[in-house]
């Protein structure tokens, strides 16, 4: 026996699915924004990595843009 979902339901579930892929690029084009400032303004920003808080400084930043733009 195969189990489908209902039209409507399949359909809300792709138009979710389009969302948060929406979403998440955009999540992404803002955090580059971020750094940008940060590095304009020459202050430091905070993210998460592996679950920790961490503070990258302005020239960390560059630095990362660099290697990034080579």
């Amino acid at each position: 026996m195969i189990l489908t979902l209902p039209d409507n339901q399949y359909k809300a579930e792709q138009q979710e699915s389009s969302l948060q892929k929406g979403a998440f690029v955009a999540l992404q084009r803002a955090a580059l924004e971020a750094r940008e400032v940060a590095i304009q303004t020459n202050t430091a920003i905070i993210v998460l990595q592996d679950g920790v808080l961490t503070r990258i400084t302005a020239d960390e930043l560059k630095k990362q843009k660099k290697l990034i733009c080579s």
